[in-house]
């Protein structure tokens, strides 16, 4: 409403508005309710395609802290190792009463390795776990996404429906929301 007093809106309101008085036939109240329930399964399924795709990029998140972690350990790891070679070089240079204590030196970070390397194995497990749930995430976003641009269709198609009045856009229009609701369930089913 204009502060001078008339109302200024589109071809689509306005057979709306007509069907909510009355004025509309059994095809404008059909195309309107159509309308109303499409429009509301697809803020659904906005909503939804939204959800997963900030879940696809905490769940990425994660791997990436996941993979730093592991990388730290491989480094962790490769210290242990160039102290180990460096026991080893020790025990061949070292005079027949230290190299007990460099034999001992190695085998300890033998065995240091060796619990480092299951850490940092575990920890790429564990990335590639959060990489794979973010795929799917990703996976199941593009088919919500995919969902609301065909309900957005239809919703378009029940504009030019009302306005052309004619049956072929009607079918579209239908056909149009079956194909959105459609790939919506298969979203649901992460399919």
């Amino acid at each position: 409403m204009s502060g001078h007093g008339f109302h200024v809106h589109g071809p689509h309101d306005h057979e709306l508005e007509h069907a909510a008085q009355g004025h509309g036939g059994s095809h404008t109240n059909s195309i309107a309710m159509f309308t109303a329930i499409i429009a509301t399964v697809g803020a659904l399924f906005g909503y939804m395609g939204g959800a997963t795709q900030a879940n696809a990029g905490l769940y990425k998140n994660n791997a990436a802290i996941k993979k730093t972690e592991a990388s730290n350990q491989w480094n962790y790891y490769q210290a242990k190792s160039s102290k180990q070679n460096l026991s080893e070089l020790a025990l061949e240079l070292a005079p027949a009463g230290k190299k007990e204590f460099y034999q001992d030196e190695i085998k300890r970070y033998k065995g240091e390795k060796a619990e480092i390397k299951v850490g940092a194995e575990k920890l790429e497990a564990e990335a590639k776990v959060w990489d794979d749930k973010s795929d799917e995430q990703m996976h199941q976003h593009h088919r919500w996404a995919q969902a609301t641009t065909v309900l957005q269709i239809a919703i378009a198609l029940a504009a030019i429906a009302l306005l052309s009045k004619k049956r072929w856009t009607e079918w579209a229009m239908y056909g149009a929301g079956a194909i959105g609701v459609g790939v919506g369930v298969l979203a649901f089913f992460h399919i």
